[in-house]
This record gives structure tokens, C-alpha cells and sequence, in this order.
């Protein structure tokens, strides 16, 4: 549902969360290396975000990327709109041109309320939210460190 470019996108922001503030700021190869996700693509990507006010950065010797108080007060659906656009979620899931509930596709009626409840998710919790329930539960970003 989601492209790659936004999931690396969302994994970015939430790293950037956990592991920065005003004072701390990290380089794209740093969050690349750590998040096993191509440099010059997530840089591309941080840059995109930077211009839409989702992440902050600052140039020079001490520079990086960051998440500031108020980055981390968007939302998942504002990284979606940035990078994919809204449209992933109004299409239909088998790739049908007309579907709907007055015109479904055979399985529409199973993924509506899981596209619905996903897409409520993402535009109700904060970046500050997802960053306390994934230090909450011992959640990933990266399998990097893992043994598989």
C-alpha cells in the first residue's frame, strides 16, 4: 500500500525521534547505515521532508538532521501526503480502476475497514506517540543488530 520511499521515509522520521532533539543532530549516512536504507535515496527523501517542515537540519560542522518539539507533533499521514499523496488509500486494493461500495471488487468489503482503521491511525497519532509506545515495547526500525 505504502511505496518504499514513504516507508523509509516514516522509518527515517521515527529513528530521527527517538535519537535527536534540538541540541543532538545526526547525517543522512549515519540514518542510513543504522536503518540499512540506501544514503543518496534518504537523502533525497530527508530533503523532501525538510522542505514540507516535517524534519529539521542545520549545515556546518555540528550539522544533521533533527526532529524538533514541533516536527514531533506531525503525523504518519503527514510523512504519507509528502511522499506518496493521499490517493494510495481511495485505490482499490486489487488495482481495479472502479471500486467502491457501490462498485466493489470481490475482496473490498475485507479491506475497507483495515484501510480505514490504518488510515485513522495514522493521521490520530502524533510522531510522539508512535517514539513512547515503540520505547514502551521494545518495537524495531531496523533488523540491523539482529542475528537472522
Amino acid at each position: 500500500m505504502l511505496s518504499n520511499a514513504c516507508k523509509y521515509a516514516i522509518r527515517a522520521i521515527l529513528y530521527l525521534a527517538i535519537q535527536t532533539d534540538e541540541t543532538i543532530k545526526i547525517g543522512v549516512k549515519k540514518i542510513a547505515d543504522d536503518l540499512e536504507t540506501p544514503q543518496p535515496f534518504l537523502a533525497k527523501l530527508l530533503q523532501q521532508l525538510n522542505k514540507g517542515h516535517l524534519v529539521s537540519s542545520t549545515k556546518g560542522p555540528n550539522g544533521g538532521f533533527y526532529l524538533s518539539k514541533n516536527d514531533k507533533e506531525n503525523t504518519v499521514w503527514d510523512i504519507v501526503k509528502i511522499i506518496d499523496g493521499t490517493t494510495k488509500f481511495d485505490d482499490c486494493f486489487l488495482g481495479l480502476s472502479k471500486c467502491s461500495d457501490e462498485n466493489p471488487c470481490p475482496i473490498h468489503f475485507l479491506v475497507s475497514p483495515f484501510k480505514e482503521k490504518l488510515l485513522n491511525n495514522f493521521r490520530d497519532k502524533t510522531i510522539s506517540q508512535y517514539v513512547f509506545e515503540i520505547k514502551q515495547t521494545g518495537k524495531v526500525l531496523s533488523l540491523k543488530d539482529f542475528e537472522i
